[in-house]
């Protein structure tokens, strides 16, 4: 007698699932298939475990794991830029949960079997419980651990990515068809108008990445800028730019916690892509030591990405156990309101969110111009995160899913002078 477990095939499982319909071609190693047969775009389920990854994590975790371990394969698309499939999948696909007894009918027809979940792939970071034993979350121990986990990949396929300016934070394009290049210089060229640099001037950048705030404050402002990452790659590779462009006697970069730093009476802060990773609960401890670091009449420029609202929700599971481990991004009103409460004074903030999607389309573009680089330098899973990774966050800024925010603020001196222009002076 045939049984109810013959009767449920893969493609009638997502299709009960997904009601509106597959906007790509879908097909799975017992031969069925759903979705349009003209799709340019075809993902292909090919094995059991595949199966056994989607069913034990649903969402995005589950099908990332099948499509890093090569059990689900995607065609139509380059995989260091499946932007196409992104923006299908973010703006046509809908998931619905199904009730308890469609539920039921899935697991028995598909098989008991797949509900035993298969190791996951070895690129992924540990569970959140897990990270426990590298410490509380965001203590120092284990937000070290975290910036190793995402920026000590490999110089050299950051230098792939990023390009000549090896900025891993959005640009600001002065024109819709300026370069990356010329994008990024604005952009820091922006935080340096912001904060008002001038020759003579010290300037701390928190989280300096691979030095590239450091390097154009002293190289166009003359400035005596100290950069800390927790990075220990981030800081071999800006120790030796420096060197090479001779900038020693103005610029340094420490492999450092910025809560670390014995320096005080700074002329100016900026912190270009740290706040993500502070923990929303660590903002009055952050702004007051940032606070702290600074002269009267010192400014600060904060540069994060943002969510469009201030309700607080956790990362997905594929940004925190592949990309981002503990990061956390709120609103800028949050921000603000924190940064208000530690004792600055906000004089402007800007949302940069459409540049964000175009820093992001231009990573893509140099991902595919060096793929094989790519590959053979940190492997072929490895490179397919980033290409999906990437694609799914330019999509998650054109759809304002997230923003980018600059917060210039003040430290006001014993008179509640602000030193400040009773115009701004930066331009745009």
């Amino acid at each position: 007698m045939t049984t109810l477990a013959t009767q449920v095939s893969i493609a009638d499982a997502l299709t009960t699932v997904t009601p509106g319909g597959l906007p790509f071609r879908f097909t799975a190693y017992d031969g069925s298939a759903t979705g349009p047969e003209d799709s340019p775009i075809h993902m292909h389920l090919g094995n059991e475990r595949g199966l056994s990854y989607v069913l034990t994590a649903p969402g995005d975790l589950g099908l990332v794991r099948a499509y890093v371990m090569g059990d689900l394969e995607i065609t139509g698309i380059h995989e260091g830029n499946p932007y196409g499939l992104m923006r299908m999948m973010l703006n046509q696909l809908h998931f619905e949960r199904p009730t308890t007894a469609e539920a039921l009918r899935i697991v028995r027809g598909l098989g008991w079997s797949h509900l035993k979940p298969p190791p996951p792939p070895p690129q992924e970071h540990l569970p959140k419980w897990r990270r426990t034993f590298e410490g509380l979350r965001h203590s120092k121990a284990r937000d070290r651990a975290a910036i190793h986990h995402h920026y000590d990949v490999s110089n050299r396929f950051y230098e792939y990515i990023l390009g000549p300016s090896m900025t891993y934070t959005c640009a600001v394009y002065p024109t819709a068809d300026a370069s990356l290049e010329q994008a990024q210089y604005e952009k820091y060229d922006l935080v340096a108008r912001k904060l008002d640099l001038k020759p003579g001037m010290r300037l701390l950048d928190v989280g300096c990445g691979w030095g590239g705030m450091v390097r154009h404050a002293a190289r166009e402002y003359g400035v005596r800028a100290l950069g800390v990452t927790l990075s220990a790659a981030q800081a071999e590779w800006a120790t030796e730019a420096i060197e090479r462009e001779g900038l020693a006697k103005l610029a340094e970069v420490r492999f450092l916690d910025y809560r670390d730093v014995p320096e005080r009476d700074f002329d100016a802060i900026s912190s270009i892509g740290l706040t993500e990773h502070i923990g929303v609960r660590n903002y009055p401890s952050y702004f007051g030591f940032l606070l702290d670091r600074l002269r009267p009449g010192g400014r600060l420029l904060n540069h994060s990405i943002t969510r469009p609202d201030n309700r607080y929700r956790s990362t997905g599971a594929f940004i925190d156990r592949y990309i981002f481990p503990d990061g956390e991004l709120i609103g800028s009103g949050r921000i603000i309101a924190e940064a208000q409460d530690a004792g600055f004074e906000v004089r402007h903030e800007e949302n940069l969110r459409e540049h964000y999607a175009l820093t992001l389309a231009a990573w893509s573009d140099n991902l595919v111009t060096h793929w094989d680089e790519a590959v053979a330098e940190v492997g072929y899973p490895t490179a397919k995160i980033w290409g999906l990774y990437l694609a799914a966050c330019r999509v998650g800024f054109e759809r304002n899913n997230t923003q980018l925010h600059q917060v210039l603020a003040v430290k006001l001196d014993d008179n509640s002078n602000a030193h400040f222009p009773l115009r701004p002076t930066w331009g745009s």
